[in-house]
């Protein structure tokens, strides 16, 4: 974070009130954080510009895998809430493990969920941990 102070100009063509304009303009981290999530999990930014058609048709494509691990995540999560001791599947996980089971299936299925498994519950106790000593620290 830096010290500058941050300047926003707004428009809106009815009276809006000061707590909805600080939630649009807090809205902008989601969707950087999304940008990001979409160079990592769908190679957005892999892509060599060098006509608009290839560009557009890369872009689509990133963004329908993103949508893709999105989706396939939100049905877990809504479907198998999953042990205590394990952290949800996130997009990354599940990117790896598509990547694992369908793409380059060096080992079998079983190996590769169990993995997924024992990452999965590390993270999770990694996570409370943190949550602890945040709680701890805070007077």
């Amino acid at each position: 974070m830096t010290e500058e102070p941050a300047y926003y100009r707004c428009h809106s063509t009815e009276p809006t009130p000061l707590t909805e304009l600080v939630r649009v303009v807090g809205s902008r981290w989601w969707v950087e954080e999304t940008f990001q999530a979409e160079k990592g999990l769908a190679g957005l930014d892999e892509h060599q510009v060098r006509r608009y058609p290839s560009w557009t048709r890369w872009v689509t494509l990133a963004m329908l895998a993103h949508a893709f691990l999105a989706v396939v995540r939100a049905e877990e999560h809504a479907s198998h809430p999953g042990p205590a001791d394990l952290i949800q599947l996130s997009c990354n996980e599940i990117q790896r493990l598509f990547i694992t089971v369908v793409v380059q299936p060096l080992h079998d299925i079983a190996h590769r969920l169990h993995w997924s498994d024992w990452r999965r519950r590390h993270q999770q106790r990694a996570r409370t941990s943190h949550y602890r000593r945040q709680a701890a620290s805070q007077p």
